[in-house]
């Protein structure tokens, strides 16, 4: 912007403004060069508004064959708005930015069978030795989950987006200078760059040329200013008030002040996928699952796996890189959506402190919205531990379910809740259908659907866990913690071992019912600080039902029973460590860490 130096001399002079001719001039002399002082970086010291630029691309891969024409062909189809995974989403392959090089898998082929199919577990059963025991263990070795590029974490806002810094102080508070690593874009990355994970974002080098296509908060003064005779009205204190600015210290800490606030938060982008030349407004609130089709362009459609109360889950394939992935479709609802976002934030956070892939629970490898709907794109496993019960039962052949089997299974959650509950996240809807297998022959499994996990620091529901597995202090409104995942734990082990469900999910009273019998009284303490105790307990703390047809008080007389009889089994450790966990007293019950050291997950009597 050229400044005619001596007309502002005189605009000033004309204004009443001596004060600032007077400082124009001392600084024209100390620099020396009148001619070609920059008057508007004086006389407005906030710099003018710089342009975030948006990530680099990562080259395109080289793929041959059906797959590329699907993918060209559907990229020409959609424009996608704004993205937390443009790099991810663009590359060939599935990198891991915390340096984990394992490689994926060298074929294009589905890595793992579906919730409806057992193909492995068929071969694994009809097995009578261990000739193909080698060659499985190769094949599954060679998967190692994908995680996250480096982009999906550093916010770069696409090119489209208007957003603006106008302060350069709260890039200096990032620190953004030399902690990024541009190596990583291969995958490997510093772990001082690791910090940024928490950052709520990071700027690409800025180029000033960006600045001059935005009009910011100085432009706008400057205007108002110099057209201040023409308006009618003296600038002067405006002026004044422009220099201070950039000399007020306390101005300065007003600045940082602001920055710490902004590290309260964390912010991810939601890649918006749409039809070119289309709005997003869908005539059919229910997504249509089309085998065969294609998602955003990228997903295609290979199995309909099943369905949730809030969403519905599909196999496809990544056609950038070959690579099987579960589809999560979330309904198209207000609080669907606010609680799957919730999911996404917490499987990036506990994907981010687990990179090598080691704590047993689900991996997150793409999220967006497309079609009013958001999609989860998460690792395929194998079916669950209810379902996969369920068809064992149902085959008629040995139960897959064994003690030792169970002890593998549960070291396995135990180290997933460790993990979990030391981040501060209680899962809060621990249950069989939560638990998928990986493996059919390691029997390793992997905790899923952290859609009502929430941080011990939430504000906590009154209304968590499935029914079955819900813990005695949560039945009565009493405060809880992360210990209310091992009393589920418990109710899954009983269930797995007997093949019955502990405490069916029936009437919350005859679950109560069913608790006392088993497991022995509630304690009265508990019954007097609980907030529902008067919906299940009289005064008296017997316990009764409301009969919904007479609309009738029934008085419920529990029938003792034992825990050795409910799972059939003699085993006295496995039996005290179930016993364990189904503390009624959660004060008493043991944390995942000291469950973990129990005696009967260190027993080599199994093997």
């Amino acid at each position: 912007m050229a400044v005619n130096v001596e007309a502002v001399l005189q605009f000033l002079r004309r204004n009443g403004l001596s004060e600032a001719e007077s400082a124009l001039r001392d600084d024209i002399k100390e620099k020396n060069h009148l001619a070609s002082f920059d008057f508007e970086k004086f006389f407005f010291p906030i710099p003018p508004p710089i342009r975030i630029t948006a990530a680099s691309l990562p080259p395109p891969s080289d793929s041959s064959g059906e797959n590329e024409s699907k993918s060209s062909s559907s990229d020409d189809e959609f424009v996608s708005l704004g993205s937390s995974t443009s790099g991810f989403c663009s590359s060939s392959e599935f990198v891991n930015p915390y340096g984990d090089g394992s490689p994926l898998s060298s074929d294009g082929r589905s890595q793992f069978g579906t919730a409806r199919t057992y193909p492995e577990w068929t071969e694994f059963y009809l097995q009578t030795n261990n000739k193909n025991e080698e060659t499985e263990d190769e094949e599954e070795e060679d998967f190692m989950s994908p995680a996250f590029r480096e982009s999906d974490f550093f916010i770069f806002p696409a090119p489209t987006e208007d957003k603006f810094i106008t302060d350069n102080q709260f890039e200096n508070a990032l620190g953004v200078g030399g902690v990024y690593d541009k190596s990583s874009s291969q995958g490997s990355q510093t772990e001082a760059s690791l910090d940024y994970l928490d950052k709520p974002s990071l700027l690409n080098n800025v180029e000033e040329e960006d600045s001059k296509h935005y009009i910011g908060v100085d432009d706008k003064l400057e205007r108002e200013c110099f057209d201040g005779e023409l308006l009618g009205f003296s600038c002067e204190e405006d002026a004044k008030d422009q220099v201070n600015v950039a000399t007020d210290e306390e101005e300065v800490n007003v600045v940082d002040d602001d920055i710490e606030e902004e590290d309260e938060y964390e912010v991810f982008d939601l890649r918006i996928i749409h039809w070119k030349n289309r709005t997003g407004f869908e005539e059919n609130k229910d997504l249509p699952i089309v085998i065969n089709s294609v998602i955003g362009g990228r997903y295609y459609i290979t199995e309909y796996i099943g369905s949730a109360a809030f969403s519905k889950v599909v196999q496809a394939q990544d056609l950038h890189n070959g690579v099987d992935v579960c589809l999560k479709i979330i309904k198209n609802d207000k609080d669907f959506f606010d609680q799957s976002l919730d999911e996404i934030k917490l499987l990036k956070h506990v994907n981010k402190h687990d990179p090598s892939d080691e704590h047993h629970i689900l991996r997150l490898y793409d999220y967006f919205y497309h079609q009013e709907h958001l999609f989860i794109v998460c690792e395929l496993l194998r079916a669950n531990l209810y379902e996969f019960q369920k068809f064992n039962q149902e085959s008629g052949g040995e139960p897959y379910f064994n003690l030792r089997r169970l002890q593998v299974i549960t070291r396995q959650c135990l180290d997933a809740l460790v993990f979990l509950h030391g981040l501060g996240i209680i899962h809060c809807d621990l249950k069989p259908e939560n638990i998928l297998i990986k493996s059919y022959k390691k029997c390793s499994v992997k905790i899923i659907d952290l859609g009502s996990s929430c941080f011990r620091s939430d504000n906590l529901c009154l209304y968590v866990q499935s029914r079955s597995y819900r813990a005695p202090e949560v039945i009565l409104g009493l405060p809880y913690d992360e210990k209310i995942d091992l009393w589920s734990l418990g109710c899954i082990l009983a269930e797995l071992c007997s093949g019955q469900v502990l405490f069916p999910n029936e009437a919350v009273a005859m679950i109560l019912a069913r608790i006392v019998a088993v497991l022995g009284p509630i304690e009265t303490e508990m019954l007097e600080k609980g907030q529902e105790t008067d919906k299940y307990f009289t005064k008296e703390f017997d316990l009764y039902h409301l009969n919904e047809e007479s609309n009738e008080i029934e008085y419920i007389i529990t029938e003792e029973s034992c825990l050795e009889d409910q799972l059939h089994v003699s085993d006295e450790m496995f039996l005290d460590f179930v016993r364990t966990l189904l503390e009624i007293d959660p004060l008493r019950r043991p944390t995942a860490l000291e469950a973990l050291n129990h005696p009967w997950l260190s027993s080599s009597s199994y093997n």
